[in-house]
């Protein structure tokens, strides 16, 4: 394509969601992709052929309306739900805690009910809250937040009064549990609704999951109820590995194009205004409107650069919270591993989960840490946390053994045999995320969850409608509102911000 409307940075699912619009849209949309194939974090990395289609996510679903509106069901994706599929927790004593998202699922109340009667009494409406709360979740991330600072309060002010509402017909009841919940600690939220510790325990690996944060942290409310939404419920959705293949397949029908092995060095800028980007190559491709799918710190910092912007925006930006501390560790079997089907989770008690916590906090591998584990056939894909990115005593090129046999030696405790079938190891680092895949500081959502890091504070306060100090630059992945997890929510706000400014110009 020569001459496009709009360049999009990177090829993630969020730039590809962003593009796909913008294509159907009718602009002439470019999208430059750093590595060799498109999907991002949904495209794995071939760092040997045993582990080469590897995803770092084993799982993911896109919000059903973006499914819809983009056709993907005609490109081979439909958007599966988690809500009946298996999230299995290892028991200290041996045994097994079967949990699923569905209220009625009787393996799921048997399984609580030999724990506690009164938790499998309280599951069916557990549930029904968190799927209440995840709804209104997914309405506050597709609301535009006001940047606060000189708002229109008629112009952006009425998104949020229709919020308000939703969040009133929630009932008086949930909504003030649902206000309470959110910068609760996954401690104190399941606290509230379980006695059995087993059960405490599972639901609050959800809440840590991805995120650099403990079961004792504030906030955790809100990232249990953000990853349930994500997820449609606790364990992880099959199906991520389709999403972008489907994507690819959608830009391409409404007319977009892509350019992979195209890293974008800079983005050029003239007067406040972006021209477009020039490549590593030293090719420059010009543009009026740019969209990044990077990371907010790498595009404002990295590609545009400090020069160009206000000095105490360029403060915030380097104030934003990366700190990523998620290993990936894959194993190929011999078969027959013996492992469950569904997403395995290592967190016997709440206190585990908090101290494998502990262990990033002095920049430390945790030595028993919260793990996820799921399979495919005879590959074993281990969800590691926590592995920060700055170790204090070491670095990642000594600690990659290490983690692997921290890995390797957990699934091995809780299941006799796994060991003696383990044919090969490999592993992604803090560090391989960053290098490979962009991420700066190896975080998968582009900045951390965190309650000052939320809704119209993300990625910066005074400037969460994905615009930038650079006219014609935009924002579209992770790090920005509705951003973090696999949902193409921030890809598809940022993608409709463009149009309504270009239509307006």
């Amino acid at each position: 394509m020569t001459n496009p409307d709009i360049i999009v940075i990177g090829a993630g699912h969020n730039g590809l969601v962003a593009a796909s619009y913008l294509a159907k849209a009718g602009r002439k949309v470019l999208v430059l992709e750093r590595r060799d194939v498109a999907g991002g974090q949904l495209a794995g990395h071939s760092r040997s052929a045993a582990f080469a289609s590897q995803s770092l996510h084993p799982g993911g679903r896109l919000r059903p309306d973006i499914v819809r509106d983009l056709g993907l069901a005609t490109h081979g994706y439909t958007g599966e739900s988690a809500q009946d599929a298996a999230c299995v927790s290892v028991l200290p004593d041996g045994g097994m805690l079967r949990l699923s998202a569905s209220a009625t699922d009787a393996a799921t109340l048997e399984s609580i009910r030999r724990l506690s009667s009164r938790d499998a009494a309280r599951w069916p409406e557990f549930v029904r809250f968190m799927d209440k709360a995840a709804g209104f979740l997914d309405a506050a991330q597709r609301a535009p937040m006001p940047r606060m600072a000189n708002a229109d309060i008629r112009a952006e002010g009425w998104p949020l009064a229709k919020l308000g509402w939703k969040l009133r017909r929630l009932g008086r009841k949930d909504m003030f549990l649902l206000i309470r919940a959110l910068p609760m600690s996954a401690q104190e939220f399941v606290e509230e609704w379980f006695e059995s510790e087993p059960v405490r325990a599972a639901v609050s690996a959800l809440a840590v999951h991805g995120s650099t944060m403990g079961s004792m942290s504030a906030g955790g409310g809100y990232t249990l109820i953000h990853n349930w939404l994500n997820r449609g419920g606790l364990a992880h959705a099959a199906g991520a590995g389709g999403i972008a293949s489907a994507l690819v397949a959608a830009l391409k029908a409404a007319g977009g194009d892509i350019r992979t092995s195209a890293p974008v060095a800079q983005v050029l800028v003239d007067r406040q205004q972006v021209r477009g980007v020039r490549l590593e190559s030293g090719e420059e491709i010009l543009a009026k409107t740019v969209v990044s799918g990077a990371d907010p710190r790498h595009t404002l910092l990295g590609l545009v650069g400090a020069p160009e912007l206000p000095p105490e925006f360029v403060w915030q930006t380097q104030s934003i919270k990366m700190r990523g501390s998620v290993a990936k560790v894959h194993v190929r079997t011999e078969g027959g591993h013996g492992l469950p089907e569904g997403t395995i989770v290592v967190a016997p008690t709440i206190k585990y989960l908090e101290r494998a916590y502990d262990a990033a906090k002095y920049g430390e591998i945790s030595q028993e840490p919260y793990l996820e584990v799921t399979t495919s056939g005879d590959l074993v894909s281990i969800h590691f946390q926590f592995a920060p990115y700055r170790l204090r005593q070491s670095s990642w090129v000594d600690m990659r053994g290490t983690l692997e046999r921290l890995a390797v030696d957990t699934v091995a405790a809780r299941f006799p045999g796994f060991r003696e079938r383990v044919r090969e190891v490999g592993s992604v680092t803090p560090v391989d995320l960053e290098q490979a895949w962009g991420l700066t500081e190896g975080d998968l959502n582009h900045g951390q969850l965190l309650l000052d890091q939320l809704f119209f504070m993300r990625p910066l306060p005074g400037w969460s409608d994905h615009r930038t100090p650079v006219d014609g630059l935009f924002l579209c992945g992770s790090g920005v509102h509705g951003g973090g997890g696999v949902s193409g929510v921030s890809g598809r706000n940022a993608a409709r911000i463009v149009l309504v400014r270009s239509a307006n110009r």
